[in-house]
């Protein structure tokens, strides 16, 4: 007997997953949310995801590795963090989990926003797992990462609190992005986070991961000098195409 396909909203605890599931349970009402949990999250992420939890009147489900238990574990472990094509973390702590939970017929939607670089990360997404079926539907609304902030707060929910410190996504605030080439983004985690930076620091030294990149050249992130600009505030910005996520999340 086949098993009825489901809708499976991928929730990732930031402003584009809830917009994304505010848009998709409109038309799927029975969709679920699924987080893959890497157990790498700042601690404010869970206390958006709860009230986010509240306003979509939904609950999570939770997924994880059967080998792994954080990011720092496939870290260590594997003795790699990032490479040309990808990070460990992401394949075993996010795919993995994706696969052994998904079924062949089930809808994925996704929370890419219709910025240029996310949309081009959901086409190579969609390339790579070309046998899902997936959906994007701030894309298809022309949402971008600023409107969703700003949807967020129109819907009188507190952001993390990632996006005031200066980070473009709500993600990996214990290690620090492993992906993450770009020094601004570095002295940032620096900034806000200083045991947690050194701690990474100290294992990309151990295992020779050179990080970020500086003048074109790979560097370990602990030589990023100290007075480096950082990233800057995403400021949250509404225009009309925020009125496609019109819905009071009780129908």
């Amino acid at each position: 007997m086949t098993e009825a396909p489901r809708v499976l909203i991928w929730w990732s605890t930031g402003a584009a997953s809830y917009v994304a599931a505010k848009l998709a349970l409109r038309q799927h009402p029975d969709a679920l949310l699924v987080r893959c949990d890497t157990d790498n999250e700042d601690v404010d992420n869970y206390r958006f995801e709860a009230d986010a939890c509240r306003r979509l009147n939904r609950d999570i489900t939770t997924i994880r590795s059967t080998e792994y238990r954080s990011v720092w574990d496939v870290w260590t472990r594997r003795k790699f963090i990032a490479g040309r094509k990808g990070a460990p973390c992401t394949s075993e702590m996010k795919v993995a989990p994706r696969l052994a939970f998904q079924r062949p017929h089930d809808l994925h939607v996704f929370g890419y926003t219709a910025d240029r670089l996310d949309a081009l990360r959901y086409k190579r997404m969609t390339e790579t797992f070309f046998e899902l079926h997936t959906w994007a539907p701030l894309i298809d609304n022309g949402v971008t990462k600023f409107g969703a902030l700003a949807i967020v707060e129109r819907d009188g929910l507190e952001l993390p609190r990632s996006y005031a410190m200066g980070f473009p996504n709500a993600n990996c605030l214990e290690t620090g992005c492993g992906k993450a080439t770009d020094p601004k983004y570095w002295a940032l985690f620096r900034y806000h986070f200083p045991h947690r930076f050194d701690r990474t620091a100290a294992l990309s030294r151990q295992l020779g991961a050179r990080l970020t990149r500086i003048d074109g050249e790979r560097r370990f992130i602990d030589e990023i000098p100290a007075d480096h600009p950082m990233l800057d505030p995403i400021v949250p910005a509404c225009d009309f195409l925020c009125a496609a996520t019109d819905w009071d999340g009780d129908e």
